[in-house]
């Protein structure tokens, strides 16, 4: 028997484990499928402030910064503090990108249109400015989730971390209204709390202990290009319409450029964002115009050759924030799941607090905002 079952060994599930061993509980980690088998190896490894409006998720992306540069100091995964530009069309969305970095309160620099290439050589001519954030970083998530996951095993001398793969959590147990564990394919597994750390599948997890998340997909392509002989890219670089897409409600396509190198010499090439279901078709039109915006921002890139590319679905919640904490509608039952696109930079914060609140702890951050009960439950016709 376990003090705590993990659903799901992405990058969230692999961090709630890490620190759960840590602050000396015993974890099993159940997951369907591989280690980051999910939206984790899909994602391009976001660790960002830049993109976040003041508020609790800003909050919550700057405590996990700091842990994902402490774990980066001794973990075994590709982290790069290479540091975030926001770049701006047109004075007016200048004016609105240096606006908003004045109300987060991160460490920024305003640039000025004659001071970009100072950042970005490449750069296309035209553009208004920016504003950098030296704290943005890239971690490779899928080395980052199974590298957590390794380390919670050591146990540092207190909680221990065994890991079931290949397992599908068909149901959850009780004794009376209190969670006890886990019905799954390859038998019931017993445990004091049970973690939902399904990304996008978290809805489905809560819907078998009786309680309602509204967690969609949303789907989102990359696209990859040949390994480059010099850096091209230095930063992650992208466009104010980065911010507005991932604020949106909209179902329907929204693209904008974001492109950022990596250590392997390829450069990644983003982002999009609709609501289709699981539908892993792959849209050529949508690949094209993730290409247009890219070279409009980086003409450089008219002669690289796109190599694959691949799509993933982010963990969308209505507010645009996570479900973190216990929930008071099932005892025993917690949740970690709903970052939408920022489930890798936000993972080692949900890790920490939900290790907190486990271990009876005050949590470091108010989890109020992302409490699991603050959506409305729907009508039998609404969710027929």
């Amino acid at each position: 028997m376990s003090d705590v079952i993990v659903v799901g060994a992405g990058v969230v599930g692999a961090a709630c484990a890490y620190y759960a061993a840590r602050a000396g509980l015993d974890v099993t980690v159940i997951d369907r499928g591989p280690v980051a088998g999910g939206t984790t190896g899909s994602g391009e490894g976001n660790v960002l402030v830049s993109d976040k409006e003041p508020g609790p998720e800003l909050e919550l992306a700057v405590l996990s910064n700091r842990l994902w540069r402490s774990l980066a100091e001794h973990g075994g995964f590709e982290f790069e503090p290479k540091g975030g530009l926001v770049v701006a069309e047109t004075e007016e969305v200048q004016r609105q990108l240096t606006e908003l970095a004045g109300k987060q309160d991160v460490e920024h620099t305003t640039v000025p249109a004659a001071r970009l290439r100072d950042y970005e050589p490449h750069l296309a001519d035209g553009l208004a400015g920016g504003v950098f954030y030296p704290q943005d970083a890239q971690v490779q998530p899928m080395l980052a989730a199974a590298d957590l996951l390794r380390h919670g095993a050591e146990s540092f001398g207190h909680g221990t971390l065994r890991l079931r793969l290949g397992v599908t959590v068909t149901g959850v147990l009780r004794s009376g209204d209190r969670v006890t564990g886990v019905r799954t394919t390859g038998g019931d597994v017993l445990g004091d709390a049970v973690v939902n750390a399904a990304g996008t599948w978290g809805g489905e997890v809560a819907a078998l202990a009786g309680a309602h998340l509204p967690v969609l997909p949303r789907r989102g392509f990359i696209l990859v290009t040949e390994p480059l002989g010099e850096p091209l890219i230095r930063h992650k670089v992208y466009t104010a319409a980065y911010v507005t897409n991932v604020a949106s409600d909209s179902a329907g396509l929204e693209t904008s450029a974001v492109v950022e190198g990596t250590p392997a010499g390829t450069v990644l090439i983003g982002a999009s964002r609709e609501r289709v279901g699981f539908d892993r078709t792959t849209s050529v039109p949508v690949l094209a115009r993730l290409a247009g915006q890219a070279v409009a921002l980086f003409p450089a890139l008219r002669e690289v050759r796109a190599i694959r590319s691949y799509c993933g679905f982010r963990p969308y919640c209505p507010d645009h924030l996570p479900v973190i904490g216990a929930d008071p509608r099932v005892p025993g039952l917690y949740h970690a799941c709903g970052h939408e696109g920022a489930g890798i930079g936000l993972a080692p914060a949900t890790g920490h607090l939900l290790a907190q609140v486990l271990t009876g702890q005050q949590p470091d951050l108010d989890l109020h905002p992302f409490r699991p009960d603050r959506f409305p439950t729907p009508s039998p016709e609404e969710a027929a």
